[in-house]
C-alpha cells in the first residue's frame, strides 16, 4: 500500500509530501492503537537493548528531524519505534530557511535538505512533552537557535537555554554540535568550542539535580576517506573528560560525493544536508572508528543509510548498541520497522547469537 501512496507523494514537491504525510499520521495518532499497532507493531525480548540503565524494547529508532516538535510520538510507537529521537529543538522559535528546501533524490535514494532548524521552541515543546503519555524511551535533540547574531558565549547559553528547559522531559539528549544547515556555517565540532559548551552543558545538569544521559552528533566523514585525523580524537578526548555517554553517527554530509543524480539537478537544487544511502559507507567507518576510540565502553547510535535489516545487523555488528531511520523510511514507508525487526532475529539466529546484545561489536 505504502508503494501506491509513495508514487502519489513523489508527485508532490518533497516538503509538501511531508508535511502531507505528517497530517495524516496527525489524524490517525488518536487511534493508532487500534488503527497502525496491529498491523505494523512487532516486538521481540530478544531483540531488546539496555543503554544508560534505559531498556529499549527494540533497537530501531526514529532520527532527530523526522518529528521536530514532538507531535507524533505515540504514532511512531504505534509503528514499532523502539524510541524517537525528537527535534532538533533550539531555544527560540525559527520559520527556518525559505521554500524550497527539501529534495528527493531518487537516483540515489537520498535526501538533500536545508530546512534551517525549523521548529516552535523550547518552551512550546516542552509545554507539549510535558502533557505526553509515552510508553518508550524519548531522545530529545538540541541545537543552536539559527540566528547568525548568536555566536561564541551567546551560542552556549542558547543551547544551555534549551537543556534547562528540556533535560528534565528527556530520557537522554542529543546535542547536535555538527548541523551544517546554521546560518552562519559553523559548528561546535572544534575541540576548544566543544570544551566550552559542555563545561556550561554540565554544569546546567548539576544545577538541575539530573543525570540524564548527553550525547553528542558528529558529522560523517569526508567521501572515501578511511583514515581519520587527529580532529576526531580530540573531540571523543574532551567528550569523555566531560562524561558524554554516547554518540550519535552521523549527521548529513554538505558534499555531493560519488552520487549518481546528473550534477546539473544537483547544482539546481544548492546547498544543504545530504541523507541516505550515499552515507552508507561514511557512516559505517565512522561507527568502527568511534567504537574501537571508545574502546566498546561508550553506546553509540548509527544513523545514516540504514535501509534494510541487513544494514542495520552490519551497524550492530561495527558497535552500534542503537540505531535510527529517517531517508529510509521515506523511501521504504513504516513497515520497514517491522521487516528489519524480523530480519534482525533471523539475522541473530543464523549467526548462534539468542540476543541482539550479544553481536554489538562483534566485527570491530
Amino acid at each position: 500500500m505504502y508503494h501506491l501512496l509513495r508514487s502519489l507523494l513523489f508527485h508532490l514537491e518533497a516538503e509538501q509530501a511531508h508535511r502531507l504525510t505528517l497530517g495524516i499520521a496527525r489524524g490517525l495518532q488518536p487511534l493508532s492503537p487500534w488503527l497502525v499497532r496491529p498491523f505494523l507493531a512487532f516486538e521481540d525480548p530478544a531483540l531488546a537493548v539496555t543503554c544508560w540503565g534505559i531498556t529499549f524494547p527494540n533497537p530501531i529508532g526514529l532520527a532527530a528531524g523526522m518529528d521536530k516538535n514532538a507531535r507524533l510520538v505515540r504514532f511512531w510507537e504505534a509503528i514499532g519505534f523502539g524510541f524517537v529521537e525528537v527535534g532538533s529543538v533550539s531555544a527560540r522559535p525559527s520559520p527556518g530557511n525559505p521554500r524550497p528546501r527539501l529534495f528527493r533524490l531518487p537516483e540515489d535514494r537520498a535526501l538533500i535538505n536545508r530546512m534551517g532548524l525549523n521548529n516552535d521552541g523550547a518552551v512550546r515543546i516542552a509545554q507539549r512533552l510535558s502533557h505526553l503519555r509515552h510508553s518508550r524511551p524519548i531522545g530529545i535533540n538540541l541545537a543552536k537557535t539559527h540566528d547568525p547574531r548568536v555566536l561564541g558565549e551567546a551560542a552556549i547559553m542558547d543551547f544551555c537555554e534549551s537543556f534547562r528547559r528540556l533535560a528534565p522531559l528527556a530520557d537522554y539528549v542529543t546535542l547536535n554540535i555538527s548541523c551544517p544547515n546554521t546560518a552562519e556555517g559553523k559548528t561546535f565540532e572544534d575541540p576548544e568550542a566543544l570544551e566550552a559548551l559542555l563545561q556550561a552543558i554540565f554544569a546546567t545538569r548539576r544545577d538541575l539535580g539530573l543525570s540524564v544521559p548527553v550525547l553528542l552528533k558528529l558529522s560523517p566523514p569526508p567521501s572515501g576517506q578511511t583514515i581519520f585525523d587527529s580532529l576526531l580524537e580530540e573531540i571523543v578526548a574532551v567528550a569523555k573528560t566531560y562524561g558524554i555517554a554516547g554518540f550519535v553517527a552521523t549527521n548529513t554530509a554538505a558534499d555531493r560525493q560519488g552520487l549518481r543524480t546528473d550534477p546539473a539537478v544537483l547544482a539546481r537544487i544548492g546547498p544543504g544536508g545530504l541523507s541516505g544511502a550515499p552515507l552508507t559507507h561514511r557512516a559505517r567507518s565512522l561507527l568502527f572508528y568511534l567504537y574501537r576510540l571508545t574502546d566498546g565502553q561508550l553506546p553509540l547510535i548509527s544513523v545514516g543509510g540504514i535501509d534494510s535489516a541487513e544494514e542495520a545487523y552490519v551497524r550492530i555488528r561495527a558497535g552500534a548498541s542503537l540505531v535510527q531511520l529517517y531517508t529510509g523510511l521515506v523511501y521504504e514507508g513504516p513497515k520497514l520497522v517491522r521487516r528489519i525487526k524480523q530480519g534482525l532475529l533471523r539475522l541473530l539466529s543464523r549467526d548462534g547469537f539468542s540476543s541482539l546484545s550479544e553481536a554489538i561489536g562483534v566485527d570491530a
